[in-house]
């Protein structure tokens, strides 16, 4: 073989030297690969999270409902910081039926609200209307909605590919001291109790007021006997403490903590601590994730606390300027323009809700953690302004390695058990003849 002399062999290199040049860099060949990587995994984040039923436990658009001039069925806005000034509630919100298709929420609790203040009859009224327009958007639109008041009407109600509507009452103020209201309760469709919301009741302390009570009177504890014989969830958020263990002593059914964050990340008294986190799960029940930001970030709580201590002589004077309930929206409008007025603020980012989910489980298990928004009642992080943007916490848990199988159970699979076993608890109870007991005790 003839050798090729070495300016040949240098013109050849030469001629080579612009292909050689166009060839990928180790480097560019491995930002490829990561690139390829995230398209896929992204990929599979969206798969996963069209076919995995996507619950959450709480949102408080159910106010909307009773406006004539709202539609669940028009797209909206998410609300801007500010937008309410002057004005009561902002113009903007987080859910409707439009976003949820968007962002992948197959269901969710409808909070039943009605301020702790508010006691007696007026509450059960305002309760009831509250259920009605619920029950009336589903069955304004039975192609689309479907109600469901059990985990098997959940599974069926998602292979129809409507949007789930489920219903929780958020304050034990609302069964008016009474058991028989309880129960038409639990007959209308609702599948959750919040023993308290900010105040005491009568029969249990909350975690936003002083204790009364020391937990559950004898009364609360019936309260949640007949939670578990009625099928419906113990629902502990909102709870002072001392309630929270009441309740998971008295309970035969595991419980729900249907809008809690974790204490260990910010130490706001509505979060549960890590050992709560732990009996909880332990029992068989399910912490829901709440995204609202001084839930997810102690700076932010902290902040929160200062200007709420800098507004409260500015609330108590117009409870005296504007008393009753009947001037309740006059004085939030001026509480607003009030609160307008002083710094912003901090907000954290999204983010902040998978620490949450990973720390939760991390104590507890894949199966015991899962979605509780709060979205249309609380203050949201960056990135999270309304439903659209849940796909996002489906990715970031798969980034972290978590499995599908964990993703599906955290997105619902894991409060769709927890109702399962509520469901068979209350049939052992009613088949041991255990009765409901007339009133209250």
């Amino acid at each position: 073989m003839t050798r090729p002399s070495p300016a040949a062999f240098l013109v050849a290199v030469l001629l080579c030297a612009p292909a050689l040049a166009q060839l990928p860099s180790a480097n560019d060949l491995a930002a490829r690969a990561r690139q390829l990587e995230t398209d896929d995994l992204a990929a599979r984040a969206r798969q996963l999270h069209r076919d995995a039923i996507v619950l959450d436990t709480h949102i408080d658009t159910t106010w909307r409902l009773l406006d004539a001039e709202w539609s669940f069925f028009d797209r909206h806005e998410p609300a801007v910081r500010g937008s309410a000034r002057g004005t009561g509630r902002p113009a903007g919100n987080a859910v409707d039926y439009p976003r949820m298709r968007e962002g992948g929420l197959d269901g969710a609790f409808f909070s039943i609200f009605v301020p702790g203040t508010v006691t007696g009859p007026p509450a059960v009224v305002r309760a009831l209307e509250q259920i009605d327009a619920v029950r009336q958007l589903v069955e304004g639109h039975p192609g689309e909605m479907a109600l469901a008041t059990s985990a098997a009407e959940v599974r069926v109600a998602h292979a129809a590919g409507k949007t789930i509507a489920l219903m929780g009452v958020e304050g034990g103020h609302m069964i008016s001291e009474g058991l028989a209201v309880l129960r038409d309760l639990a007959r209308l469709g609702v599948r959750y109790l919040t023993l308290t919301h900010t105040v005491n009741t009568d029969w249990a302390d909350s975690s936003g007021d002083t204790p009364a009570h020391d937990g559950l009177t004898d009364f609360g504890k019936s309260v949640v006997r007949e939670l578990n014989r009625m099928g419906v969830m113990v629902d502990v958020s909102h709870a002072a403490d001392k309630t929270f263990w009441d309740a998971l002593a008295a309970s035969r059914a595991p419980i729900i903590a249907s809008h809690s964050s974790c204490r260990a990340i910010s130490e706001h008294p509505r979060n549960l601590s890590d050992e709560m986190i732990k009996a909880l799960a332990a029992k068989g029940g399910v912490i829901q994730i709440n995204y609202m930001d001084a839930y997810l970030d102690h700076d932010t709580y902290v902040a929160q606390e200062a200007r709420d201590k800098a507004l409260a002589p500015i609330r108590a004077d117009l409870e005296k300027t504007h008393p009753g309930p009947e001037n309740a929206q006059k004085r939030m409008q001026e509480l607003r323009a009030a609160a307008s007025a002083l710094p912003p603020l901090p907000r954290p980012s999204w983010e902040k809700i998978v620490e949450h989910i990973d720390h939760a489980v991390k104590l507890a298990g894949d199966e015991h953690v899962g979605l509780g928004s709060d979205f249309d009642g609380a203050s949201m992080p960056v990135g999270m302004e309304d439903v659209t943007h849940l796909p996002k916490i489906t990715e970031a848990l798969l980034r972290k390695g978590y499995s599908e199988r964990a993703v599906r159970n955290i997105l619902g699979e894991n409060v769709l058990r927890l109702m399962e076993r509520v469901e068979q608890v209350a049939r052992e109870l009613q088949a041991e003849g255990r009765g409901g007991t007339p009133g209250r005790p």
